[in-house]
């Protein structure tokens, strides 16, 4: 909770205050783009890395990078050039997230087994939400009365605190032996993986490339065009921003509790239907945008809907991630989930630079945008039948 708590805030904080400096949608989705890019490229190498390398020592050694970080970045702010350093950052602390994940992802068969494995990934879900929720509220308050400083204070004493309890976690490892060098061992074991995904389970690998296009229109969009839209299209402060964002938080924490309450009805060969209702709430929040709606209505609407979204995503994420668990042999878990992960980012940067670049060239039809995404997503889902009726 505490380190989420720590990268909820500062993932609020970086992108909007690079919105307020600029006021250019196209560079803030570029800055979200380029962040991406190491998230994606680590985690491969963070999945093998979570095989063979005690998973506490892992999380530990990153939160504490993390807040070297952030005091870093501390005494660079004002003093070195704005939007390169933001950028930089922005990568470090999306990079190091990527190779902080498979480290959590590949512990959980090691600590729930069978049956509670749905459910464990339900809590860590849920654990997620809540950091995400009070991240952007606190978030919000802060960065709206005082600016970035006290944000950037909090994150650190966050992963620092982090950093220390995660010391005293115990997680089995058993210590694999090695007797090539470290890239052979990274490219052995990527292969090992890539291998298994594309002949012992290439269903999986197809259901991910639908996931691609997914977060192209939809994950994307969700991540710029909600910033763009309640800060510039319909001017709220930046506490109703971080209320935004909370309640988007909300409902992942939602979709969490809805995942283990439900856990043993849910079936992975029907996930076409749900990702369709993942689509479906962007229709009122761009009808809310066409119609002209006061602005305050329409803010409540789009909130609104991106709760919905984001419990209804929830559900599809935790369903996935522990059916992957349970079908790929424990010695590969953390460099699969690292890999399905990184080909499913893959499409989230161009997709953040597209709808940077669109929102700046028409910004008097962000309902157009949006109701683009919610048709190419519901028709996404569509297709995307065959390859899950194929997992079931």
């Amino acid at each position: 909770v505490i380190s989420l708590f720590g990268n909820a805030i500062l993932r609020f904080a970086l992108p909007l205050y690079l919105l307020d400096q600029t006021a250019s949608p196209a560079l803030v989705g570029l800055a979200s783009a380029l962040a991406f890019l190491p998230m994606a490229l680590l985690s491969p190498v963070g999945g093998v890395v979570a095989d063979r390398v005690n998973k506490r020592n892992i999380m530990a050694a990153l939160d504490f990078g993390t807040a070297a970080l952030i005091v870093l970045f501390s005494v660079a702010l004002g003093r070195v050039a704005l939007v390169p350093l933001l950028i930089a950052v922005m990568m470090l602390l999306y990079g190091i997230q990527g190779a902080y994940q498979p480290a959590v992802q590949a512990s959980l068969p090691l600590l729930a087994e069978g049956e509670r494995l749905l459910p464990a990934n339900a809590v860590i879900n849920q654990v997620s939400a809540l950091s995400s929720l009070l991240g952007p509220a606190v978030g919000g308050l802060l960065y709206g009365g005082w600016g970035l400083r006290p944000i950037l204070l909090v994150g650190g004493v966050c992963f620092l605190l982090s950093a220390v309890m995660e010391l005293f976690i115990h997680i089995p490892h058993t210590p694999r032996p090695r007797a090539k060098g470290v890239l052979a061992v990274v490219i052995d074991d990527l292969r090992d993986s890539f291998r298994f995904l594309l002949h012992e389970r290439p269903v999986l690998a197809k259901a991910v490339g639908l996931l691609c296009a997914f977060n192209l229109f939809l994950s994307a969009l969700m991540i710029i065009g909600l910033m763009v839209i309640i800060k510039q299209t319909l001017g709220m402060s930046d506490e109703m921003y971080g209320l935004s964002q909370g309640l988007l938080a909300a409902g992942g924490l939602c979709g969490g509790v809805m995942a283990g309450v439900v856990a043993q009805k849910l079936r992975v060969g029907q996930g076409h239907p749900l990702l369709a209702r993942c689509a479906a709430p962007l229709v009122p929040g761009g009808l809310a945008l066409l119609l002209g709606m006061p602005r305050l209505t329409s803010f409540w609407v789009i909130a609104a809907a991106s709760f919905a979204m984001m419990a209804l995503s929830t559900l599809f994420s935790v369903q996935m991630l522990a059916f992957v668990q349970a079908q790929t042999p424990k010695a590969l878990v953390g460099k699969v989930i690292a890999c399905l992960m990184a080909v499913s980012m893959c499409a989230q940067p161009l997709g953040q630079a597209m709808y940077g670049a669109l929102f700046e060239q028409f910004p008097g039809a962000p309902w157009a945008i949006v109701l683009g995404a919610a048709a190419v997503s519901g028709g996404i889902a569509l297709l995307s039948r065959k390859a899950f009726h194929a997992l079931a």
